[in-house]
């Protein structure tokens, strides 16, 4: 499962570990965790049956991934090797073997012009780095907040949103190649119909009225198609402006 909990002291203080010790998920990616891992009380970092990696942003109070999983990976790693990027903490990828999974927070391009370019620029350099490893064989899971709706169906409001950044032409367009390098948005697999979100604007209550977007996935490379079980969203979880979201991947 992926998550997005807008601050995880935040959501633990909202009930996330009483979810978390019954949904029980074999990995549990979370983005936006805004914490170091030594500002975390002991249960959140302590889990039983977990072990579990945190980044550590430059900025404290900001951005943020973390891994927990029940079975050990080969490894866990922490950015891409590009400083920039990495000392916001978005992302950490682990080594199952005949997998590899990234956890990414992608940048949000809301902001300023230069943060939308900034988030294009982590676009393009994740891209090259994903595709990097999977020249050498390996097979990829990748799961987070990508702050960005990739086609009209994933919005409740495409044509009001069309010159907001996370639905722009350029941003769409990076969701497009990614596809088209065979990477396959799982819930798209199970789910073609509309009226499918995981993120909503709090300040306006649209959750209860579900205005939404989606923004939050699942993509596999397509080699791993037929290990693909199940892709869902859990709408009903809430503790965040966003709510987890799901794979059942045959291991």
């Amino acid at each position: 499962m992926s998550w997005n909990v807008n601050g995880l002291r935040a959501a633990h203080a909202k009930g996330f570990l009483d979810w978390f010790l019954v949904a029980r998920p074999d990995v549990l990616c979370l983005q936006e965790t805004r914490a170091h891992e030594e500002q975390l009380p002991r249960e959140l970092r302590e889990v039983e049956g977990y072990r579990a990696w945190f980044t550590a942003p430059r900025r404290r109070g900001y951005s943020g991934v973390a891994i927990y999983s029940r079975p050990e990976p080969r490894a866990v790693r922490g950015g891409m090797g590009i400083p920039r990027f990495d000392e916001e903490g978005r992302l950490l990828s682990a080594d199952y073997g005949d997998f590899l999974l990234f956890n990414v927070y992608f940048p949000n391009g809301k902001q300023s012009p230069e943060r939308l370019a900034f988030k294009l620029e982590f676009y393009e350099a994740f891209l090259e780095h994903v595709e990097g490893l999977r020249g050498k064989g390996k097979s990829m899971v990748i799961c987070g907040d990508f702050n960005t709706a990739h086609r009209e169906i994933d919005l409740a409001r495409p044509k009001e949103n069309s010159g907001v950044s996370g639905f722009l032409p350029q941003e769409r367009a990076w969701m497009d190649r990614l596809v088209e390098r065979g990477y396959l948005d799982t819930f798209r697999l199970f789910n073609p119909g509309p009226g499918h979100y995981t993120w909503w604007d709090q300040k306006t209550g649209a959750r209860e009225r579900n205005v939404g977007w989606r923004i939050d996935y699942f993509f596999v490379s397509s080699d791993l198609r037929e290990r693909v079980k199940e892709a869902f969203i859990l709408p009903e979880v809430e503790g965040s402006d966003h709510c987890p979201v799901g794979l059942v991947l045959e291991w």
